[in-house]
């Protein structure tokens, strides 16, 4: 069965209110075993990198093992970028089904997420653009890559997993 644009929604907000809530293994399950999770940097003013293996990153993470490492870093208290977790909530808009058969699909959107660091006392919004490519794997569909294009200028904060 194709995906619809109802479903594609739904496992966006899904995963958002998994990092708003801070359920882990929860947003980890979304994500296929061989998942590629990338921010790419930009080159210019017009241009983001294209290749993570080859240019500069804000984030990359090749494979849901390297996610959950990231994962247990935060849970362990070990992160002291992560303590105390930055309180987040994830606005997503326009979702559009790109392209969709019945064994993947390209979804992109726009996202907002609205963060407090307790550290400074300060509020801070990161925008941009998601891109996430879906794939059907029995009877769900799981992430297989996630790219988020940042377009933020400054990163005025610890910039993480759970704050794009």
């Amino acid at each position: 069965m194709t995906l619809s644009l109802q479903d594609a929604e739904a496992i966006l907000y899904h995963e958002a209110e998994c990092l708003d809530e801070s359920r882990w293994d929860d947003w980890l399950d979304l994500y296929a075993e061989d998942a590629c999770f990338w921010i790419p940097a930009w080159k210019n003013e017009t241009e983001t990198t294209t290749d993570p293996d080859t240019e500069l990153s804000l984030i990359y993470y090749k494979g849901r093992n390297n996610l959950a490492d990231r994962v247990w870093r935060v849970r362990s208290g070990q992160s002291v970028a992560s303590t105390p977790r930055i309180r987040a909530v994830h606005l997503i808009t326009n979702v559009r089904l790109v392209r969709a058969d019945e064994a993947s699909a390209q979804v992109a959107a726009n996202f907002a997420v609205n963060l407090f660091d307790k550290r400074s006392g300060r509020t801070h919004t990161f925008f941009g653009h998601y891109r996430h490519a879906l794939r059907r794997e029995g009877d769900r569909w799981l992430i297989a890559g996630k790219t988020i294009v940042l377009l933020n200028d400054t990163i005025p904060t610890v910039l993480d997993f759970y704050c794009i």
